[in-house]
């Protein structure tokens, strides 16, 4: 069909529109790409640590509202100073320490009112003598490195108490604690790369004076993060590539290649110069977002550049075969793309600020789809026009089997499912296969599994000095802190600490828990050493003047000024999902005991307190956040099939991929975190893209009255190539981080290659044979509108 023989007048309002005005669509394009690529050049990327907590969680409430009242129970950092061969008891050790400790003091965002060290005057020692307590600060007055002075270190050492805490159990080792503030002097958001890159800085220059360092904490994770996004940008550029060659050896068409990806490569910079200009940043966890953007698109680009190159290759001129082409898909791929968006979107149930973040930053990827890939491509489509050997190659198959020859063997094989044994061995593998992944995603556990960072390799740097810390001080950084709250004034009274002293003695027993610490075990070791360290005196007695003594001169990290607030540190093993299920599920219980109205325990400070808060979010999100993805891709199949038959077809599929990837999961080891989450709600709504595009031209050749073979054969030879095409090369692009230093970058790689691969098997061999079963040929579908075209897109006959 000519150009002048086509009705410019034809096809919807939005079609006119946009075709009629081809220059000014392509003008306003380019105008804001400029734009918005200007905009991306001011993107950040850095993180939060209060963005990675459920700000209205009970236990983070609780956690806020005494926040000023905690000492280092928040965002810390952990710097361990070791001495390779001896004890720390050594003059230039203890210079070194201190000169290090000087520096971590002036580094911009360190809390410096509560950072400790042994040479900070807060790390004191409480001791006995004949004429009663004394005390003082752990490093002794007039410290020279005399050999005198060394000897008195290590007596004030031993009585206080920070063996396990500050100063190894070898003794080989201390610690330099270090609070963060969210922001810094200037009023800035602390920036995590930047200190992470400091704390590097004084690990090099001190380990040249020969003591090793080890540094640990939330900030030196998400530095390391953000180093390894080098690694994310080089695993883009590989996956960009190879999307490139594929689409390409597909094609054999330079130009049509090179749009397809130019398009989609438009939409990941709207979305980054977008997000500056909305006031968003990227951080470690939203980073893979410009790369599923770009896959989205590459997955539309492709289904309109098929359906070009075919109409093309019938004589059908450019302009016409990019409208045709533009009529026939763009609602199955705005339902496709409305679907990606609620997929996204359902994050936002979720109360962490950081994965609200990557869903709004995904949603503007998605929206802004519509227009590079759904619009703008074919619109310069119809300009460039594809290649004779491309367009020669799109209809090869087709040919072959007007001529009568055997199908394709691939093409033959699928077609079999559309009969009944093989529609019923597909239907029955997929339920066994359903099943199965079911029963074995039962044992999917919320939270971290292993030890250390899971976002980083288990041989990082990081995840050794985590095994470090763990080995020499025993309780790590693992910390869950128990808030009891009393009447200002009241922190000493004995029902309120011998309530603490029972709850104490109840966490010691619990596997997991390594150790506790209270103003209640306080009194405990002061009245043992105010008898001779006799331990027939290690008891709580009920003695309100010793009490009212001992609080005294406690340290203000066991209760706050107005004495109206205790915190109980129970020192954990590690941050496991069990470990911290086990421990909070105790707290719960004994609170519900013994929470009256003058004594409150109140959950939860500390950095697993804190974890343990998210891990509940999650899991009360992933189940809702799951119904609710599918509940809206049942409403969109709905809307734009109006059968429930068709949605059944389109959905069931991605029931199973959900099933198998969360199987998958628990095989992996991997669970369900702020990391995974978004990847469970992102394969549904990516993944019903292919059965959306191979059912609607399914179901417009059943209703021209053809057989389910044929209808779905025809399909195949449209969309399903190009389906086939999009599943395998996002596959192979995604699987390649698996070598990536960021472990859960590998993770999302292998479970985004799985779900890109099942969800295309899904709509290759298990729609079609759920079609077998749930739809006829010639039953009239109110939804997929009449055009009077046929399946190519052209008027019956004008081939």
């Amino acid at each position: 069909m000519s150009t002048p023989s086509f009705d410019t007048r034809s096809g919807s309002l939005i079609e006119r529109a946009l075709f009629n005005h081809r220059a000014v669509v392509v003008l306003l394009c380019a105008l804001v790409t400029a734009l918005l690529g200007w905009q991306a050049t001011r993107l950040q990327l850095n993180a939060s640590f209060e963005k990675t907590i459920p700000a209205s969680h009970p236990y983070i409430q609780n956690f806020l509202a005494y926040q000023s009242e905690l000492s280092g129970l928040g965002n810390a950092v952990r710097v361990a100073v070791a001495r390779p061969q001896g004890n720390i008891y050594d003059a230039q050790y203890l210079d070194t320490l201190r000169r290090l400790s000087d520096e971590v003091f002036l580094l911009p965002g360190v809390d410096r009112a509560r950072m400790k060290s042994l040479w900070t005057p807060t790390t004191r020692w409480v001791g006995v003598t004949e004429d009663g307590l004394e005390g003082g600060p752990v490093i002794p007055d007039g410290f020279d490195g005399s050999s005198a002075k060394l000897q008195q270190l290590v007596a004030n050492v031993a009585r206080s108490g920070e063996i396990g805490q500050t100063v190894a159990r070898d003794a080989a080792s201390t610690v330099i604690f270090v609070p963060l503030l969210a922001k810094d002097a200037q009023g800035q958001s602390l920036d995590y790369a930047l200190l992470s890159r400091q704390l590097e800085t004084l690990r090099g220059k001190y380990e040249a004076e020969g003591v090793a360092i080890h540094i640990t904490g939330f900030a030196k994770i998400v530095g390391d993060l953000i180093d390894g996004v080098r690694a994310v940008l080089v695993f883009f550029a590989i996956a960009v590539a190879i999307a490139t060659a594929m689409v390409f050896w597909y094609t054999r068409c330079i130009r049509s290649t090179l749009l397809v990806v130019l398009a989609s490569l438009v939409a990941v910079v709207w979305q980054l110069g977008l997000l500056p200009l909305l006031g968003y940043a990227l951080d470690p966890y939203s980073i893979l977002v410009p790369f599923l953007v770009f896959a989205i698109g590459m997955s539309h680009g492709a289904q309109k550049m098929n359906g070009i190159m075919q109409d093309v290759g019938r004589g059908v001129d450019k302009l016409v075969a990019a409208r045709f082409t533009f009529r026939r898909l763009f609602l199955a791929g705005l339902t496709a793309l409305l679907a990606d968006a609620v997929g996204f979107a359902v994050l936002l149930v979720i109360d962490i600020q950081v994965i609200r973040e990557l869903a709004i930053a995904a949603s503007i990827g998605v929206a802004v789809l519509i227009f590079t890939n759904l619009i703008l491509l074919p619109i310069m489509l119809s300009y460039t026009g594809v290649s004779a050997v491309a367009t020669e190659r799109s209809l090869r198959a087709e040919q072959a089997d007007a001529a009568g020859a055997a199908k394709h063997p691939l093409w033959a094989l699928l077609d079999r499912f559309t009969q009944r044994p093989w529609a019923t061995v597909a239907v029955a593998a997929g339920l066994v296969m359903g099943v199965g992944g079911f029963l074995v995603s039962t044992q999917l556990k919320i939270g971290d599994l292993d030890p250390g960072a899971p976002e980083l390799r288990a041989d990082s740097r990081y995840n050794r000095d985590v095994g470090f810390m763990n080995a020499a001080y025993g309780a790590g950084s693992d910390v869950l802190a128990v808030m009891v709250k009393t009447p200002e004034g009241q922190c000493s009274h004995f029902d309120a600490l011998n309530k603490v002293d029972a709850l104490e003695w109840e966490l010691r027993q619990i596997d997991g828990v390594e150790s506790t610490n209270s103003l209640s075990l306080l009194n405990r070791r002061v009245l043992s050493g105010l008898n001779e360290g006799n331990p027939r005196w290690y008891e709580f007695l009920p003695n309100q003047d010793m009490l009212n003594t001992v609080t005294a001169s406690a340290p203000r990290g066991l209760y706050n000024d107005a004495c109206g607030l205790l915190t109980v540190y129970v020192y954990l093993r590690d941050h496991k999902a069990d470990t911290l299920a086990r421990v909070v599920g105790h707290i719960e219980a004994f609170a519900q005991r013994n929470n009256t109205a003058d004594t409150q325990f109140l959950l939860a400070a500390g950095s697993a307190g804190i974890e343990a808060a998210t891990n509940i979010v999650v899991k009360d999100a992933w189940r809702t956040m799951l119904l609710m993805v599918y509940g809206a891709v049942v409403v969109l199949c709905f809307v734009t099939f109006r059968s429930w038959k068709a949605v059944v077809v389109a959905v069931l599929p991605l029931v199973v991929t959900s099933f198998l990837a969360e199987a998958l999961m628990v095989a992996l080891g991997m669970g369900v975190k702020v990391a995974t989450l978004p990847v469970i709600a992102l394969g549904v709504g990516i993944g019903v893209d292919y059965a959306l595009y191979i059912l609607s031209i399914t179901l417009s050749q059943l209703r021209e009255g053809k057989s389910l073979s044929e209808a779905y054969y025809r399909a195949l030879l449209f969309t399903g190539k190009v389906v086939m095409l999009t599943g395998v090369t996002l596959a192979v692009g995604v699987i390649t981080w698996v070598a990536s230093p960021i472990k859960f970058q590998a993770d999302m790689g292998l479970l985004l290659a799985f779900m890109f691969l099942w969800n295309m098997l899904g709509a290759l061999v298990l729609l079609p044979a759920l079609a077998h079963f749930l739809l006829k040929p010639a039953t009239p579908i109110a939804n997929v509108r009449a055009t009077g075209r046929g399946v190519h897109g052209v008027p019956q006959g004008a081939h």
